[in-house]
């Protein structure tokens, strides 16, 4: 054993070695080789990677383009080619479209109800967005082919977004519910026939009228600026449109470049350098801080320093503040800000006059007495408030109930006042709900005393039928919740006579005292949002009741009420850029704060964005803003051909060499414009 016990050991120990790893038996390698060989293993992984991915977007980018030109017959009703002539003025009926068999899913709506929807804002799209399928014939009618971001609307003005970031083509949303679009305007409704009036202009350029039957009319038409009287308005740039959008930069890019000029006096060149923005909300907060922005930013990188001491920026506001329908606070703020920027504000003016090279406003001296001045101006954006379009007032006439002069008015349920009951409904900025909460008191008190067998106008009711009528006021009008919390002591408050009921009189002042506190809701996008999501639901339910409601020969009464609960706005809070920082007012929690309040506004509305591809373009243009500036400046050409009657954009860059080729291609009339 003592002679075998080495050979064991030995056999142990070649155990062991042949246990060890190979690395240590070969030569330790430097940290420089290490690297050296990780450097290389990564950079190959990466290109790898990415050669891969441009590989596979080349295949997908491949996989786009169509040859396929093959054709199949398209089955088109006689009476989508050749309409009916009817209707009070003999104009076309078009009962059946021509895309209504264009899939089988067009085919079977063409039994359902037929849905009209006016126009292509906030309202409409979130409609559009929540309705089901196969539930009604979709129409959808406005004058312009897409949906516009409008909270965006002012970082379009100076570049920092593009405008095709912005907007997003209203087919691609109505094809979701395989609905129609017609790119025409809306004149008139018979609402008694329930024929709506529409005007389209052809390809000879004359105006066509032909009416759109319907069942349930939408109207979400939106609202104009409000001129409020003031004359001049023609020497001012506006902000509802991305035309309107387009005209801000280009007035503005134009300014720039004739106070280049060396023929440009000192004093005119003060004049084109000053822009004003005539109302203090947040359309004309932002836009005065975009401006600023990309006048203290990038005006030194393309034009003379001599300009940007020049440069003046004056915001005009009827109010004590700007923002002031946002917490005192943010107000502050905000004014604070502009103030460090040196952007003027300008509280307690009124616009008397816009002329051409000049404004004339009012303002209050330290006595308090108006005092006319003048403010030279180059550019002037009116931003004050909404009015109605001239088809609402169209409208409105026709229905004597129909009394406010700003907007349609409708119930809680949103159907149009004075309209046939659940036929035609109006969202978004061109309506306002009605409260008159007080008005109703006789139909709550009617019904109650009905139930108790008494007569209304004699009839003392306790706290208990306090709380029943207080919970009938609540379902009706969702919006007076708030002020009707705590029932106790508003029904100890109104009790004058302390008898521990309230008569008919008692009871009206109580109502009319809530009545007065319910504000009319806001022309926001938030609002019109909400409606056209709302709206989308109750139809969604009205479609599904239907066949019971057929079944059971139902075709008249408060349908709305017994199928769906009446609108209530949810505030959600406020929001405005103000150069290089942001204010948010959440409902009593206010936030204010520099670059990332800045990201914060960006994210909320990169996630309110409409589609990916809207949200990829915001991404692209925020990086683009980063990395070059705002954007570049592009030329169009508007170009007509007299023979043709009719005119084309292009684009190209301006050159000699493009005015002789446009010139050899027969054009007879160039307008360069610059965005």
């Amino acid at each position: 054993m003592n002679q075998g016990q080495p050979v064991h050991s030995s056999l142990d120990e070649e155990l062991r070695l042949v246990d060890r790893p190979v690395e240590n038996f070969l030569p330790r390698r430097s940290y420089a080789h290490r690297f050296i060989y990780r450097f290389f293993a990564f950079t190959g992984g990466f290109i790898l990677v990415v050669g891969g991915l441009v590989l596979a977007f080349f295949v997908y980018d491949a996989s786009t383009y169509r040859e396929d030109l093959t054709f199949t017959d398209i089955s088109v009703a006689e009476e989508a080619l050749s309409p009916r002539i009817g209707g009070p003025k003999n104009l076309p009926i078009a009962q059946s479209l021509v895309d209504d068999d264009d899939s089988p899913g067009n085919t079977r709506s063409k039994t359902k109800p037929k849905l009209v929807v006016l126009g292509s804002g906030w309202g409409s799209v979130a409609l559009l967005k929540q309705l089901n399928l196969d539930n009604y014939h979709v129409t959808v009618v406005s004058p312009v082919n897409y949906f516009l971001f409008t909270p965006m609307l002012p970082s379009g003005t100076v570049g920092t977004l593009e405008l095709r970031s912005l907007v997003e083509p209203i087919r691609r949303i109505v094809q979701r519910v395989q609905g129609h679009f017609l790119r025409a305007e809306a004149v008139d409704v018979e609402l008694s026939e329930r024929l709506l009036e529409v005007a389209q202009t052809d390809a000879s350029g004359r105006k066509r009228h032909f009416y759109l039957p319907y069942d349930k009319l939408v109207i979400g038409v939106g609202a104009t600026t409000n001129p409020h009287g003031v004359k001049g308005l023609e020497n001012c740039n506006f902000l509802k449109t991305i035309d309107d959008a387009r005209q801000v930069r280009n007035k503005v890019l134009q300014n720039l470049e004739h106070a280049c000029l060396p023929t440009t006096p000192d004093e005119e060149r003060r004049r084109l350098l000053s822009f004003v923005i005539c109302g203090g909300g947040p359309t004309g907060v932002e836009v005065a801080a975009e401006l600023f922005d990309l006048l203290n930013e990038d005006l030194g990188r393309a034009f003379p320093k001599l300009l940007r001491n020049e440069v003046s920026v004056h915001v005009i506001q009827s109010r004590g503040h700007i923002l002031n329908t946002y917490d005192e606070a943010l107000s502050k703020y905000a004014e604070n800000k502009f103030a460090h920027d040196q952007v003027e504000v300008l509280t307690n003016s009124r616009v008397k006059e816009v002329r051409q090279d000049k404004i004339l406003f009012t303002q209050k001296d330290e006595n308090g007495e108006s005092v006319v001045k003048e403010l030279p101006m180059g550019f002037c954006l009116w931003s004050t408030g909404v009015s109605q379009t001239n088809f609402c007032k169209r409208i409105a006439e026709k229905l004597e109930v129909q009394t406010n002069k700003h907007a349609l008015e409708t119930d809680p349920h949103l159907r149009l006042s004075g309209a046939p009951l659940g036929s035609v409904y109006a969202i978004g900025d061109c309506s306002t709900v009605q409260n008159n909460v007080a008005d109703h008191l006789v139909s709550f008190l009617r019904t109650l005393a009905y139930e108790k067998g008494r007569d209304p106008e004699k009839m003392h009711i306790t706290f208990k039928e306090w709380r029943d009528v207080a919970q009938r006021v609540k379902k009706r009008f969702p919006q007076a919740s708030d002020h009707l919390r705590r029932l106790d002591r508003l029904f100890e408050q109104y009790d004058r006579d302390k008898s521990g009921t309230l008569d008919f009189g008692e009871l009206h002042e109580l109502l009319l005292q809530i009545d007065s506190k319910l504000t009319s809701l806001p022309a926001t996008a938030q609002r019109a949002h909400q409606q056209g999501q709302y709206l989308a639901r109750k139809l969604n339910k009205l479609a599904q009741a239907a066949p019971g409601m057929v079944a059971n020969e139902v075709a008249y009464g408060d349908l709305d009420d017994a199928v769906y609960k009446a609108f209530e706005y949810r505030h959600l809070g406020s929001l405005a850029y103000v150069g290089n920082s942001a204010v948010f007012d959440f409902g009593g929690m206010n936030f204010s704060g520099g670059l990332l309040a800045v990201y914060l506004w960006r994210s909320v509305y990169f996630a309110q964005s409409v589609s990916f591809r809207t949200r990829v373009l915001l991404a692209m243009d925020w990086t683009k803003r980063a990395m070059f500036g705002r954007g570049e400046i592009h030329f169009f050409f508007l170009f007509s051909r007299p023979e043709r009657g009719g005119f084309a954009l292009q684009l190209f860059p301006a050159s000699k060499k493009t005015h002789s080729f446009m010139r050899m291609m027969g054009v007879v009339d160039i307008t360069v414009m610059q965005i």
